[in-house]
């Protein structure tokens, strides 16, 4: 029986691509589900495999493979479409999987000949037995118990991508999901609302196989469930690492958790600030942001040595044209190490693309366009090109050489790494325009004079 030949692919986005995107080098940090997957890879298959990532690389106009995979999310839903149906016309078997076909499995399913619904941990090795067998089916779906506390679980293969392509492969994951039901928020939408978690045994041994000693954690929410988290860390402390990783400000009811997280090597956590406007945290179903004093918080992490990536989404419908300076203003004067701004996305499957959709205020599907720095909808209180204006704007003025010296000032951060990171993010702020135009807003915006608040002069209105 001659070996299988697997392809895996991850498909380019705006930002992130091998070449044409923002960063002449790639600021990627090597992606666990490409790896995951071939380790998900029945052994007795046998199989060759290749893994692809148009982040960094060029995939081939003809892959030697018998069947190609694919991870989606919505912003390259179109790109993956494309490269699957150029596929499947060299009759190629082409799988699709992830958020976006997972949200949106019918309209995949005109793309591939199967698709995979959900996570992969089991059907992924199902499907493949299948293929082999000349048994595929159209759909593979997650079974309602599924779950990753198993001892056998494989470890990424991580060595199948070249780690110096990457700003790092030491990337983990402890848990998936969140227990929080945002209204914008892709997760509990595709995957539900229970936290599934690894062994916390099983984490360490993954760290300790890598070797590094600054790691990232990619997980939605590490403190969703408390005493999963004391476990993890504390089981971190020995290890003597320092992890990057992400969590809900509600971090701040509980200075002991906090204090423990610094100890087991937290030196910077993302938080999902969202907006400084009570009545917009009300609107996005995340009212358990409002029991937070976000300044003190920032302080207390501070405090402990841990630096902050904060993030805040524009567009919301309590939003007004002022919100844009008043989020800078906040970001700079509380000392965000790393402030960052979305536009607000109503992505397939979410209840905020069900509710916009209803109203009549989706302005596109284009799928390519979302990717959380475009306008796609009708704003309440301005219009979308103001939304895609002011949020070029906080990028950029959030950025001046004097607020990053102030922020990082407030914040403390000294480290030649924070400065690098802010001038990063910086020359990406005054590249905005090149890369996330509006042009298509065009044919749908009124004329604007050119001496109006937003300037065209023969360029495009939101560029």
């Amino acid at each position: 029986m001659t070996a299988m030949k697997i392809a895996l692919l991850s498909p380019k986005g705006p930002l992130y691509r091998h070449r044409g995107g923002i960063f002449k080098k790639s600021l990627r940090y090597q992606p666990l589900t490409l790896t995951t997957l071939a380790a998900l890879v029945p052994a007795e298959l046998e199989a060759e495999i290749e893994l692809y990532d148009e982040g960094i690389q060029e995939v081939p106009d003809v892959l030697d493979a018998d069947l190609i995979g694919m991870t989606v999310i919505t912003g390259t839903a179109r790109r993956a479409y494309e490269l699957a149906d150029r596929f499947r016309a060299q009759e190629r078997t082409v799988v699709l999987g992830g958020p976006h076909v997972t949200l949106l499995p019918e309209e995949a399913a005109g793309h591939a000949d199967a698709v995979v619904v959900g996570y992969a941990e089991d059907t992924w090795p199902e499907l493949l037995r299948d293929f082999r067998r000349g048994k595929l089916r159209r759909e593979y779906r997650q079974a309602p118990d599924f779950s990753l506390e198993r001892a056998d679980m494989p470890f990424a293969r991580r060595e199948l991508f070249d780690r110096g392509r990457f700003l790092t492969q030491a990337v983990f994951e402890a848990t998936r999901a969140c227990a929080h039901d945002c209204e914008f928020c892709v997760a509990p939408s595709a995957w539900g609302r229970k936290q599934f978690q690894k062994p916390v045994g099983w984490v360490v041994e993954d760290i300790r196989r890598v070797g590094d000693r600054r790691i990232l954690f990619v997980d939605l929410n590490l403190i969703s469930d408390k005493a999963y988290a004391r476990e993890l860390f504390s089981a971190l402390i020995p290890l003597g690492v320092r992890w990057f990783g992400l969590s809900t400000v509600l971090i701040a009811h509980d200075p002991e958790l906090m204090q423990l997280m610094a100890r087991s090597g937290c030196r910077g956590l993302l938080l999902g600030l969202e907006t400084i406007t009570p009545s917009g945290l009300q609107e996005t179903g995340k009212t358990f942001n409002g029991s937070v004093d976000y300044a003190r918080l920032i302080a207390d992490l501070h405090e402990l040595g841990i630096a902050i990536q904060g993030c805040f989404v524009f567009g919301l419908d309590h939003d007004t044209p002022d919100v844009f300076d008043a989020t800078v203003e906040f970001a700079i004067d509380t000392g965000i190490d790393l402030p960052r701004f979305a536009v607000l996305t109503p992505f397939p499957g979410t209840p905020l693309h069900r509710r916009l959709e209803q109203q009549d205020r989706i302005l596109t599907r284009d799928w390519e366009l979302y990717d959380g720095q475009h306008v796609v909808f009708r704003p309440l209180h301005m219009s979308p090109q103001q939304l895609a204006a002011g949020h070029e704007r906080a990028w950029k003025n959030v950025y001046r050489y004097g607020a990053i010296a102030r922020r990082l000032w407030k914040a403390r951060a000294f480290e030649p790494l924070a400065l690098a990171a802010n001038l990063g993010y910086r020359f990406y702020a005054h590249h905005l325009h090149s890369f996330y135009t509006c042009d298509w807003h065009l044919s749908l915006a009124p004329p604007v004079s050119a001496k109006g608040p937003l300037e065209t002069r023969g360029k495009p209105v939101c560029g």
